[in-house]
């Protein structure tokens, strides 16, 4: 896709003018939003693969991986962080918990609410995955620098700031 796009982004949309520029004018390799989809709908998709020959689902991984440095969380804490919907996530708790690799409590002080914690079993089993994420972690990020990569992280937390619904 060739880049046709000499203005700026960012114009002004206040003011007499008011003009905003066109998808066509900023163009899809210049418009973040799409770039970050791709990225994140590739990755996805290449360790969904990976996980595959550790008979592991990505909701599980997510979950398993969130829970392996967080002492507990809610199911809705869960669902946040593993950007995944209720409903999935509750299904996902299921098949942990059947398996053995995390546990579910309500609350003394309120019943209502289940603390998720990860068993040892759990922490193996994670262990076992981790090796593959961080292979395609390192996959994802090859060629990039070290300070490149704290840059990076750094706009991804400002731009999370913007957007986000949970203090999460």
């Amino acid at each position: 896709m060739t880049d046709r796009f000499s203005g700026a982004v960012f114009g002004p949309v206040e003011g007499p003018e008011n003009k905003r520029p066109t998808m066509g004018e900023i163009g899809l390799n210049n418009f973040a939003p799409y770039l970050m989809n791709r990225v994140i709908a590739r990755w996805n998709a290449n360790l969904a693969d990976d996980l595959k020959a550790l008979d592991i689902t990505t909701a599980k991984m997510r979950a398993l991986a969130i829970l392996s440095i967080t002492p507990s969380v809610t199911i809705n804490e869960l669902s946040v962080f593993a950007v995944t919907e209720q409903s999935t996530m509750s299904r996902t708790l299921e098949s942990l918990e059947e398996q053995g690799f995390i546990r579910r409590q309500p609350r003394p002080d309120d019943m209502r609410v289940r603390d998720v914690t990860i068993t040892e079993e759990g922490r193996a089993a994670f262990e076992k995955i981790w090796p593959t994420m961080y292979d395609d972690f390192l996959k994802m990020f090859e060629g990039i620098e070290e300070e490149e990569y704290k840059t990076f992280i750094g706009v991804l937390h400002r731009i999370l700031r913007n957007i986000r619904q949970n203090d999460i």
